[in-house]
This record gives C-alpha cells, sequence and structure tokens, in this order.
C-alpha cells in the first residue's frame, strides 16, 4: 500500500469517526469505547415490548448477584405466552441467569441472590410459601448438554410423572388394582410425539436412552420435560452441542411447540435465533437489558448502536 493511500484511508477513518462522535453527542450518549463496545445509556424505549395478548412472564426491576459480582442490572421484561422468546448477547451478559430466574434454579447455587419480582401468570414466584416442585413441573427446563437418565428410553419420560404421583406402577399398583400401565404408554406416545421423537424410537421404547445420538438424546430430554405438563419450557443452548441436522430438528421442534407452550430460549447463534422466535431480548456487557422488541426488528432495524455493533459482529 502507497503512503497517498495510507493517508486517504486515515483521513477517512478520521472523518468518519468525527461523523458518529457528532452524532452520538447530539443524542446524549458518551463517546467512550471499550474492548470494542461503544458505551451509550440504555433507554427505556429500547425495551418497552408492546405485544397483543397476555404476559406469561412479568419481570420487573430484577437484579441477580453471585457473591459481590452483579450479574443481572434492574431487568424488566413482560414475555408472552405461546411463543418463543430467544435471548441472545454475548458470553458472561446474563442470558442464562435470567433464565435460571424464570423457574429460581439461581436457587440451588449458595452465592446467589435475587432482587425484584417475577410473576407467572399474576402470581409472584419468589415470594414465601411457593411451591418450588410445582413452580419447575410448570416451567420445565433443557439444558445445553442433554442428561437423559441412565434408564430406558420409557422410564426417562414417565419418571417425572411418577416422581410427582400422577401415575402408579409396579408390583404393589397391580397387586392394588392401581396400576397405571396403560395410561403410561399413552403418555410415553404423547411426549415423543410432541418431542419429534416417537417414529424413531417406539420400536426400542426398552433401550437404554445413553444408546441414542446427541441430537436424539436432547428431544428425549425436551420430551421428558414435557410428560410433566408444563406451560412453559426454558431451553438453555439447547442446539449447541449438536450437528446442523439435529440443530434443524430441534430448531423445527421449537416452532412448533409454540403453539401450546410458551418457549423462552437462551442461544449464541444470532440465526437462529432471527429464524425461530418471535421477540429477541438482547443483553449486553455487565448484565443489562438493552433491547426487546419484535425479532424482525430488533435485527432489521435495532435502535441501539451497542446492539447493532453486537449483531454486525464488532464485538461479542
Amino acid at each position: 500500500m502507497t503512503e497517498t493511500t495510507q493517508s486517504t484511508d486515515t483521513e477517512q477513518a478520521a472523518e468518519s469517526a468525527q461523523t458518529s462522535d457528532i452524532e452520538m453527542q447530539r443524542s446524549g450518549q458518551p463517546l467512550e469505547v471499550t474492548a470494542g463496545e461503544t458505551r451509550e445509556k440504555t433507554r427505556d424505549e429500547w425495551t418497552d415490548y408492546e405485544f397483543e395478548g397476555d404476559a406469561k412472564f412479568a419481570v420487573e426491576d430484577l437484579d441477580v448477584y453471585y457473591g459481590d459480582d452483579h450479574a443481572l442490572k434492574g431487568v424488566s421484561m413482560d414475555i408472552p405466552e405461546n411463543s418463543v422468546t430467544a435471548l441472545i448477547g454475548p458470553s458472561g451478559c446474563g442470558k442464562s441467569t435470567f433464565l435460571r430466574c424464570l423457574n429460581r434454579m439461581n436457587d440451588r447455587i449458595k452465592a446467589a441472590s435475587v432482587d425484584g419480582t417475577v410473576e407467572l401468570d399474576g402470581e409472584g414466584i419468589y415470594q414465601d410459601g411457593i411451591n418450588l416442585v410445582e413452580l419447575r413441573k410448570r416451567v420445565g427446563m433443557v439444558f445445553q448438554s442433554p442428561n437423559p437418565f441412565p434408564k430406558s428410553i420409557r422410564d426417562n419420560i414417565s419418571y417425572g410423572p411418577r416422581k410427582h404421583g400422577d401415575l402408579e406402577t409396579g408390583f404393589l399398583a397391580n397387586l392394588l388394582g392401581r396400576s397405571d400401565d396403560e395410561e403410561v404408554e399413552e403418555l410415553v406416545e404423547r411426549s415423543l410425539t410432541q418431542a419429534a421423537l416417537w417414529d424413531e424410537v417406539k420400536d426400542r421404547l426398552d433401550d437404554n436412552a445413553l444408546g441414542l445420538s446427541g441430537g436424539q438424546q436432547q428431544r428425549l430430554c425436551i420430551a421428558r420435560a414435557l410428560a410433566t405438563e408444563p406451560d412453559v419450557l426454558l431451553m438453555d443452548e439447547p442446539a449447541s452441542a449438536l450437528d446442523p441436522i439435529a440443530t434443524s430438528k430441534i430448531e423445527d421442534l421449537v416452532h412448533d411447540l409454540s403453539e401450546q407452550y410458551t418457549v423462552v430460549i437462551v442461544t449464541h447463534n444470532m440465526q437462529q435465533a432471527a429464524r425461530i422466535s418471535d421477540q429477541t431480548a438482547v443483553f449486553l456487557t455487565g448484565g443489562e437489558l438493552v433491547e426487546y422488541g419484535d425479532t424482525e426488528q430488533v435485527f432489521e432495524d435495532p435502535q441501539s448502536q451497542r446492539v447493532e455493533d453486537y449483531i454486525s459482529g464488532k464485538f461479542g
């Protein structure tokens, strides 16, 4: 590259930066830049998402601490029922922490403390007296890595309802005439069908679930969560460990499930979020919800410069 060309490039870069600075000054945004991320003040209207229908979750001023680490800062958002809400953002921004707040999984972390309110169908889930077993039955969860039990496919599906007392099986139940074996078979078929797995495993229900492929194991875990008849399905990067074909099946499944369930999914794959979600929430550095709205609007016309930079790959 010649000296003249270098000089021209430098002048153009300086002019572009100056123009950007002027625009940011007019909007009242600070000019500091750190690690590729513009520092700007988040505006309430960027996260004030209005939608038709009822909110399944209503979250207000949610703060989460892990010891002295402020993992989530004042997050407020409503999540529509019977839809797919994607949570995106760089690693460490609080996406999974927020997801775990929706069924109080953070309670299992000793260092975690939660302030603020989370309502499910208008009832605060952090108030005293909440039955956590019933809460997590209503708000099922699928984790990043498939975690089937080392049991048969059939037993994986029926395990939850049996533990909750919804089904009685075994020698004693048979002896007393209370066996629900027929209901178990119906439950297994229904749950596996919902998870788009029935046709692949219907002839091997007594096989150990650990013998399934990775994608099949993840769909089995989804079927296991559906067996307890939840209202909500939380999914923490459910396809991150899967190949493209298995990922495509999970995405199709998520889309189908949203007709009956409220689905909230964490993903690092922005193309995936754009394909499968109805609305998208963007968390950025410091555990801050920066923008939340209709997925098409967030990806095609983001209101925040930081969100635009993240989506375009300038940082994260």
